[in-house]
Parts: structure tokens; C-alpha cells; sequence
């Protein structure tokens, strides 16, 4: 992925937290907008990272499935440090590329940062994120999407969103990540799965798999 995308300041897992860690010792997040709020949010998701790099374990599908890949990907994610989802899934992006033997890099970028990528290869004025881009490594094409939650995750949200004046963010914010903690990130493997699954029957042919 040498610049078709052309993404700013790429991190991997380790520096993404190490980054977040500065920032919070700083009094900081990640993007323009600071605010105390958004600070919280970003301390509450080092705890969630924390928690879930010593929980999370490959079902056996998955770990199968990445042993069995021919297609060597870029797996570039689309993140800021105070987004609740992207501490609950950017964990289980690192588990499986770790376990793919070198086919799966992890890159993460922040979403403030790369603003034309909405519009040139996402293509959602919906800015919602973690938001996957799967790049072939070899031919720098975009071959697949995901994003930006698991899909009962994305019903609560947008069950909070038909319902802002009788559910409160903080109710929207327990029942989420209620949810995220009972699952243990198995939906999040189901849903990669099929998308790995995909990829390899079409053998990483440039084509968008959107979700």
C-alpha cells in the first residue's frame, strides 16, 4: 500500500498505544476536537485494550481460516482513540493479524487526519468508524470493507438513534458495551470470517466486497 490511498501517519498496534498512552498522560486525545468528555472516553478505552489483549482468543474457524490464506493483505483501519468502538474491535484486528504469520498487516490511521478517504475509497458521508480497508498487498488494490461495529451492536445504536429523546448517550453507552463485553468479540469473528472467506474464494480479485 505505497500510496494509492494515500493515508497520513500510519501506526501499528503497539505505537497506536503507545500514542494514546502520551496523549492521555498530556491531558489529550486523538483529533482537533479536545474536550473532557472526549478525554474519558479515551481513558476508559486504554482499560478496554488492556483488558481485552489479555482476553481475546481466535475461534477455531477464524484461526483456520488465516491459516489457510494465500492472499497477503494490508488491513488499514480508520481510528481515534476516544471512540468506544474502536477500543472494543482494533484489539481482535491485532490478535488476528498477529496469528496470520505475516499475510495480515495492521496499520491504523486516524480518521481526523485523512478526511478525503470518506470521499476517494469509502465513499460515506457517514464518517462512523473503525471503519477496515483491506488492501491486496501485492497489487495495492482496495478489495474489501468493513465497518464500523458488529451488526447487533450497530442495531443498538441505531435503536438509539430513533429513540434520542427517550434513551439517554449514557443508556445507549452501557447497553453497547454491555453488549461488547457478554459477546467476547465472537460476532466480530463471525463477521471477519465470512469477509476472509470471501476474499480467498475470489482470491483477493480487486473487487469491493462492501459489508
Amino acid at each position: 500500500m505505497k500510496g494509492k490511498l494515500l493515508l497520513k501517519n500510519s501506526y501499528d498496534y503497539t505505537s497506536y498505544r503507545k500514542l494514546v498512552n502520551q496523549l492521555v498522560s498530556e491531558g489529550k486525545t486523538t483529533g482537533p476536537i479536545q474536550s473532557q468528555e472526549l478525554f474519558d472516553f479515551t481513558k476508559l478505552n486504554i482499560q478496554r485494550m488492556n483488558r481485552l489483549d489479555k482476553t481475546i482468543a481466535i475461534n477455531s474457524e477464524l484461526s483456520n481460516l488465516i491459516s489457510q490464506m494465500k492472499c497477503e493483505q494490508v488491513w488499514a483501519v480508520m481510528a481515534e482513540a476516544w471512540c468506544g468502538d474502536c477500543a472494543q474491535i482494533i484489539p481482535v484486528f491485532e490478535k488476528i493479524a498477529n496469528a496470520s504469520s505475516g499475510k495480515i498487516e495492521l496499520l491504523i490511521f486516524l480518521s481526523e487526519e485523512n478526511p478525503a478517504i470518506w470521499d476517494r475509497v469509502i465513499r460515506s458521508a457517514k464518517h462512523a468508524i473503525p471503519y477496515l480497508i483491506i488492501v491486496d498487498r501485492n497489487s495495492d488494490n482496495v478489495v474489501g470493507m468493513w465497518g464500523s461495529r458488529p451488526e447487533p451492536a450497530n442495531q443498538i445504536m441505531l435503536r438509539w438513534k430513533a429513540n434520542v429523546d427517550t434513551i439517554s448517550k449514557s443508556d445507549f453507552e452501557l447497553e453497547l458495551h454491555t453488549w461488547y463485553s457478554k459477546d467476547k468479540t465472537v460476532t466480530l469473528q463471525n463477521e471477519l470470517a465470512q469477509k476472509i472467506s470471501a476474499l480467498e474464494l475470489m482470491n483477493c480479485e480487486n473487487k469491493f466486497l462492501a459489508k
